[in-house]
């Protein structure tokens, strides 16, 4: 699992994802002084931890190296999540908490990613080349307000269930499983 990135760290990978190509130190060096007095030996130091971390690979060009990106900036987002909410005493409660903080266009963005991954229980993932079937008539949308505040009842429930039990650190098995 990750560590989050530094303040430093994070303006240098930014910058690197950002551009998605192989970089050098006084290019980056040259973009942080638009922002900040840095200088060349302190993003030097800090490209190289983050080489040494695993976060860049490098390859050398002349007396100098090209540092490229490991992995995306939406991987390392996605293990800064997955490891919040994997050490929670209580996960339920806090995905309840989460989603309650998320605006209505990140609510959209996370259904319409649980349909492209396809954990979905309820409809199989949407092919990738069309569109998807609209719903049955008599089924309410996925983004109704009372589908939603269904899930959330349910999800609240499941919270306060867990919370009530006493979290065992287990989950419990997938359906179907």
């Amino acid at each position: 699992m990750p560590r989050p990135l530094g303040e430093l760290e994070d303006a240098v990978m930014t910058r690197v994802w950002q551009w998605n190509r192989p970089v050098t130190v006084r290019e980056v060096l040259e973009d942080l002084q638009q922002e900040r007095s840095i200088a060349y030996t302190t993003v030097m130091t800090v490209m190289d931890n983050l080489h040494q971390k695993g976060w860049v690979r490098r390859e050398a060009e002349g007396r100098a190296y090209r540092y490229t990106a490991v992995s995306t900036r939406a991987a390392y987002s996605a293990a800064l999540m997955n490891e919040a909410w994997s050490t929670s005493d209580n996960p339920a409660a806090a995905l309840v908490a989460f989603f309650g903080m998320m605006s209505q266009e990140q609510r959209e963005a996370l259904r319409d990613a649980v349909r492209i991954v396809g954990h979905d229980d309820e409809a199989p993932a949407e092919p990738a080349t069309g569109a998807a079937p609209p719903p049955p008539a008599s089924a309410p949308s996925p983004a109704s307000p009372a589908v939603a505040a269904e899930g959330a009842g349910e999800a609240a429930e499941a919270a306060e269930a867990a919370g009530a039990e006493g979290d065992t650190g287990e989950r419990p098995p997938e359906p179907g499983r």
